[in-house]
């Protein structure tokens, strides 16, 4: 049911969280000069890299079994409000044209839906129903991922949303930037990236939504690393669909073969611009279609394909 916590109870409550802990010592900062409180700021982000490297056993856990459940189809789910659920869409967005996925392999789903990436939507983040109605649109399998994000860890759309999705039999994941939160609780992989207090009381879009970016990045990069839509550090699945994407898809090609411009036009034009079948064409010398079938047949990943190209 929808939250409907006491107002005193809730300011205990939040009193208690080291995100929302209020800092003396920086009381004063609207009286400092602008390169003073920009040094405080940078030397605040700062100290959000090391507190993420606290957390790598668990992120490295959560990603092996998201990438086991990607592969054989499921999709990965990011669900939030605010802030939170905004880097989930986000990070889901940038998929498509980073990895080539489909855009319901990489989900985000903010509460209230597309109108909150904009605006506050008054009462979502409070409905645990909504939650549990924005998965079930999506008929949640075993297979898929999701990921409930909250600084707080304390927010009942995310709090829900992975107890539900549990419930379902998916893999669950709690991400949030305060020790023991009910999120990290309801979760199967509880990742808490305890950054400390904001530089202003409260704004966990500042400290904390950096620490949930960089989680993120990791989540979505590394898993589709996994996946082997990279050779090397190269994004070879990258979409080509705009100029600048054009320009590094042969520049992509180019570092993976050290082919020249010609050849480079040539093979791309034999896979109808596709760099990973491209770079496939150069290095194994095959043609488009051959390309195409090996690396069907080794699940999209390049380095297999240069392998049985080469038995």
């Amino acid at each position: 049911m929808t939250s409907t916590s006491n107002p005193r109870d809730l300011r205990t409550e939040l009193e208690s969280l080291t995100t929302e802990a209020f800092r003396p010592e920086l009381a004063g900062i609207d009286q400092l000069p602008t390169p003073e409180i920009a040094r405080l700021m940078n030397a605040e982000d700062a100290t959000v890299a090391a507190a993420v490297a606290q957390r790598l056993p668990e992120i490295s856990a959560a990603i092996d079994a998201v990438a086991e459940r990607m592969e054989k189809g499921g999709r990965l789910i990011y669900m939030g409000a605010g802030t939170a659920g905004r880097l989930g869409v986000l990070d889901a967005s940038e998929c498509p044209p980073t990895f080539n996925t489909d855009p319901s392999e990489v989900v985000g789903l903010i509460a209230g839906g597309p109108d909150a990436l904009v605006t506050s939507i008054e009462g979502a983040e409070d409905s645990r129903e909504l939650a549990e109605a924005d998965l079930d649109a999506l008929t949640l399998t075993p297979d898929d991922t999701v990921v409930g994000i909250s600084a707080s860890g304390r927010t009942p759309y995310a709090i829900a949303a992975v107890a539900h999705a549990r419930r379902l039999g998916a893999l669950t994941i709690g991400l949030s930037c305060n020790a023991h939160s009910a999120l990290a609780a309801a979760a199967e992989h509880g990742i808490e990236v305890v950054v400390g207090p904001e530089l202003l009381t409260g704004s966990t879009r500042l400290k904390a939504g950096t620490a949930q970016k960089l989680v993120l990045n990791m989540l979505s990069t590394i898993t589709m690393i996994r996946l082997g839509k990279t050779y090397g550090n190269l994004m070879v699945d990258v979409r080509a669909s705009n100029d600048k994407l054009r320009a590094r898809s042969r520049r992509i090609v180019a570092l993976a073969t050290g082919a020249d411009d010609a050849e480079i036009e040539r093979a791309l034009s034999a896979t109808d611009g596709e760099v990973k079948n491209a770079i496939l064409v150069i290095l194994a010398g095959v043609d488009g279609p051959t390309a195409a079938r090996l690396l069907e047949e080794s699940g999209g990943r390049l380095r297999a394909a240069l392998t049985a190209a080469a038995d």
